[in-house]
This record gives C-alpha cells, sequence and structure tokens, in this order.
C-alpha cells in the first residue's frame, strides 16, 4: 500500500468513526423528541380511557343517556373520517405504512401524519373500539425521526436510518420495553443488521424509554409474573403450547384478512360506512361486554390470577376479544393491534394451563408460566418476530427463567404459522398497501410473497435496459431500487443500471425458480453478491 493510499485509508476510518458518533447523537436525539411525543399520546389516551368508564358505567342502565352515547358516537366517527381523509396514511395500525417509508416506497407528510395519528387514536379510544397503542406509537415515532432528518437537512439514506430509530423510541414508549423496541425496529421495520444501525436504534430506544418512565414510572405497561420454570420433563407441554400458538396465529392473521376483505367490498361513503359498523359495535360492547373495550389490560390481570376467571369466561373472553378486534381493525380505524394481540396471547396461555393443570395435575402457581408464554407464542405465530417475542416477555416478566421455554415456544409457533402458509401480518398490510397482495391478478392465488434483494452486476443481462423490458418471472414487482445510496421508487420506464440493488417482491411458491432466474440476469463478470429477507 502507497502512503498516499494509507493516509486515505486513515482519513476514511477517522470519518467512520466520527459518522458512528454523529448517529448516536442524532439517535439520542430522536429518541427523546420520539419519545416525548409518544409519552404524551400514552397520556391522552390514559385520560380518554378513564373518561370512557367513568361516562358508561353512569350511562348504563338509563336508555335515554344510552341514546345519547351512540350519539356521541356519532360525532366522533364523522371527526375521525374527516381526519382520514384530510390525512389518507393514518388509517389503520402505521407499522406498515412505516415500513413502506423506510423502503422509501411512500414519503409520507411527518407534521400531518403526527397530528392527525395522535387526535384520531385518542377519539378511537374514547369511543372503545378494540385497538392498540403500539402501532400508532411506532408511527408517530418513526415521523418523529423524520422530523429530526428534515430539520438537521439529512440525504435520504440517513433519514430512513433515524426514522427507523424513531420506530424504535415508539415502540419504547409503548411498551416500556427498551430491549423490545430495538429488536422490533431491526426485526420488523429495517431488516438489516449493522453496527450503526443497532447502535443509533438503541440509544434512540433507551433514551424514550428513560423519558417515559421519568413522565409516567418505572412500572412496565403490562406486568407478567412468572413462576419457577417447569420441570424439563413436562417441556412437552411447552412445546404442544407452540404448535397451539402457532395455529392460533395463522387463524388470527386468516380472520383478520378475510374481515379486510369483507370491508373492501363497501365501496361508497368512505370512510364514513366502514368505520360506522366498529364505532355501532362499540356503543353495544360499551353496555355489555365492557372488559372488551380499548386494549384490554384488566384481562391481563384477571387471568393470571388462579381461580378468577372460569374456563368458560376465558373463552368468552378470547372469543369477544378477537371478534371486537378484528371489527375495528379491519376497518380501517387508526388504531394497532399489538396491544390486543398480547391480551389475546394471554388468554390462549391462560386457558392452555387451565387445560394442563386439570389434564396433568400440574401446580396451579403455573398458570402464570403459561400466561407469559402465550403472550410470546401468539406474538410469534402473528408477528413472525420470534426474537422480539422473546424480548418482549422476558422484559415484561423481568426474569431469565423464561428465557428457555419462551424462546421454545416462539420459534415453534414461528415454524408452525409458516407451515401453514399464511402471511405474517404486517408483511401482508405492507404488500396490500404497495399494492402486490394476492387480489393482485399477477400474484392471484398465491398464499406466501417473499422479498428478495439482488445487485446488478456489471456486464450482466439486465443493465441498461427498462424495467418494462426486462422479462421478469410472473408476479414478481420491484419495489424500489437503491442507486449509490439513493433510494429510486421505480416505473417501467426507469433503466437499471450497473451495481443498483433491486428490491423485488416474489411469489413463494415458485421462489426459488424465480430466484435463480433473476440472479442469472443479473449476474456479471463476477458472481452477484444477494441477500434474501423473508417476510
Amino acid at each position: 500500500m502507497t502512503e498516499k493510499a494509507a493516509r486515505q485509508l486513515k482519513a476514511g476510518r477517522r470519518l467512520s468513526r466520527r459518522f458512528q458518533v454523529f448517529l448516536v447523537g442524532e439517535g439520542a436525539l430522536v429518541g427523546l423528541v420520539g419519545g416525548g411525543v409518544v409519552t404524551l399520546y400514552r397520556l391522552s389516551l390514559s385520560i380518554a380511557e378513564n373518561g370512557l368508564r367513568t361516562l358508561t358505567s353512569e350511562f348504563a342502565g338509563n336508555a335515554l343517556l344510552m341514546a345519547a352515547w351512540f350519539a356521541i358516537l356519532a360525532v366522533i366517527l364523522m371527526v375521525v373520517s374527516k381526519l382520514m381523509l384530510w390525512e389518507p396514511y393514518t388509517q389503520g395500525s402505521g407499522i406498515p405504512q412505516t415500513d413502506a417509508e423506510v423502503i422509501g416506497r411512500i414519503d409520507m407528510p411527518w407534521h400531518r401524519v403526527m397530528a392527525a395519528k395522535f387526535a384520531e387514536g385518542t377519539l378511537c379510544a374514547f369511543a372503545g373500539l378494540s385497538l392498540g397503542r403500539e402501532g400508532p406509537s411506532v408511527q408517530l415515532g418513526g415521523m418523529s425521526g423524520k422530523a429530526v432528518s428534515k430539520a438537521l437537512k439529512r440525504d435520504r439514506g440517513e433519514e430512513r436510518l433515524l426514522v427507523t430509530c424513531g420506530a424504535a423510541a415508539g415502540m419504547s414508549a409503548a411498551f416500556h420495553a427498551p430491549l423490545t423496541g430495538v429488536l422490533f425496529a431491526v426485526e420488523e421495520i429495517h431488516k438489516q443488521f449493522s453496527a450503526p444501525l443497532i447502535i443509533s436504534v438503541m440509544t434512540a430506544s433507551v433514551v424514550s424509554d428513560f423519558l417515559v418512565s421519568q413522565v409516567l414510572g418505572v412500572r412496565p405497561v403490562l406486568k407478567l409474573s412468572f413462576a419457577n420454570d417447569l420441570p424439563h420433563v413436562d417441556y412437552l407441554v411447552v412445546i404442544v403450547l407452540g404448535v397451539v400458538c402457532g395455529i392460533a396465529g395463522a387463524l388470527h392473521n386468516k380472520g383478520m384478512f378475510y374481515a379486510q376483505t369483507l370491508y373492501d367490498k363497501i365501496k361508497k361513503n368512505l370512510p364514513y360506512a366502514r368505520l360506522a359498523i366498529p364505532f355501532a359495535v362499540a356503543g353495544i360492547v360499551a353496555f355489555t361486554f365492557p372488559q372488551l373495550m380499548d386494549g384490554g389490560d384488566a384481562i391481563v390481570e384477571m387471568i393470571q390470577a388462579p381461580g378468577v376467571l372460569a374456563t368458560g369466561a376465558i373463552v368468552s373472553l378470547l372469543i369477544g376479544k378477537y371478534l371486537f378486534t378484528t371489527i375495528s381493525f379491519a376497518s380501517g380505524a387508526p388504531g394497532g393491534t399489538l396491544f390486543p394481540l398480547v391480551v389475546m396471547g394471554s388468554l390462549v396461555g391462560g386457558l392452555f394451563g387451565v387445560g394442563m393443570i386439570n389434564l396433568l395435575g400440574l401446580p396451579s402457581g403455573y398458570v402464570s408460566n403459561f400466561v407469559a408464554l402465550g403472550v410470546a407464542g401468539l406474538f410469534s405465530g402473528v408477528v413472525r418476530a420470534p426474537v422480539t417475542a422473546v424480548v418482549l416477555v422476558f422484559e415484561l416478566t423481568g426474569s431469565l427463567d423464561s428465557l428457555l421455554s419462551v424462546s421454545i415456544v416462539s420459534i415453534i409457533a414461528y415454524v408452525t404459522a409458516n407451515l401453514m402458509k399464511v402471511d405474517g401480518f404486517y408483511e401482508f398490510l405492507l404488500a396490500k398497501l404497495l399494492g402486490t397482495t394476492a387480489d393482485d391478478p399477477d400474484v392471484q392465488g398465491e398464499s406466501e410473497t417473499e422479498i428478495h434483494t439482488f445487485v446488478v452486476g456489471m456486464g450482466s443481462a439486465m443493465e441498461g435496459k427498462l424495467i418494462k423490458d426486462v422479462s421478469w418471472p410472473e408476479g414478481t414487482r420491484v419495489i424500489t431500487i437503491d442507486r449509490s445510496g439513493q433510494q429510486i421508487v421505480p416505473t417501467g420506464g426507469t433503466q437499471i443500471e450497473a451495481l443498483d440493488t433491486l428490491l423485488l417482491i416474489m411469489r413463494s411458491e415458485t421462489e426459488e425458480e424465480d430466484e435463480a432466474t433473476i440472479r442469472q440476469m443479473t449476474r456479471g463478470g463476477v458472481e452477484s453478491r444477494w441477500t434474501p429477507t423473508k417476510r
């Protein structure tokens, strides 16, 4: 190496170290902003939920007041619908939109999204819809990261990283679980592991959690308890629970997706006509089954106390919570499903635990173990993020004793759900947002899609061609092109250049053949590198 080259290498290393230090500082700033926004959001939701329960409990039994409550719901419905029309990117949980923002497929106006989502989430909580705070918190955090990026005038590549930092800060503040925020942002949002990414995301998540703890206290949002671990001879029961959670996760997603297709048949007076259904159901639930309203925190506390809930009550709560959450979320109402998902996971685990205690004579104190295992298993089966599921339960229990059994349940639930050929929850929602669902005639009939990245080699058959001129395998879609750090949203007239990184959606049934075909087209003078990312 020449002296000049050595000096350049040394200078490059100094710049790289300086850049990583800057990323830590920017991550902390994002954590401060995102954590502050989500803290205010949580406070707003708490006030709304307390007001809801106070009013509905006083109105119950009085026909005139109950009718007045339905009138209030009608007004809230109108306001939420107007806000959704003003900013369409706020419908649903917000996590698929954050995914799409990170991969460069959409460009959300951060100020409009934050204002609308904050107001919509609060109003939906006051209305009693069975929705969670975590999805909106992730979107609010992500948009906080984008706001910081715009303020600092960062380029698109660094902006994507700061959006990921914001998503981690939002999840951390929502669950009061910083490691869960880190893992969720990396495993579900960014889907890439690198040292600068991890350290900046972790900084944002920790700063956000610290801020929340100063305002709301250090107590977790949900406190799960874990008794002494099951004897290893009884771990066959843990394996069976993993299978049960995997099947339940696949069925959960299948039902949610089907409900969305039913709502899609409503074509007129949108979004009013679709939202009218969950708002009407919320009014009925408020006076007939109030435990199902909002996230369902109280259900988790009841299920962990031995003997408080009979088997029939657990079944009723599980079915009721799932149906109400499905009706609420599938309508496109602005809110998430993660908190209701945790509640349903606790019910699945509690129901399984009661059954095993009655069948095998296990000590009743193990019910709380099965509740925690059910949370991890259903989370893994639905979201397909098993590492995040393990870390979430660890942070909610604070017990290292749970790691082995929780890991087993999460892995088995993940494998079982995938074997049932049902899409992961947020992967399906992202594909639908980008217009690449099974409803697309080019991918019709597919139960699952995969996302891969390919680098176009120099001198390859694809270099220099327009996207519309490439003979893509059936059902393949080009989502984004990364060209020298710049994200390009392609059209048919976009020309492909050497060293472009193509992000493609492919059909899972013909994945191996299509992958081989595209690798052949992108192979240049040397073998192209490629990184498959399962969705």
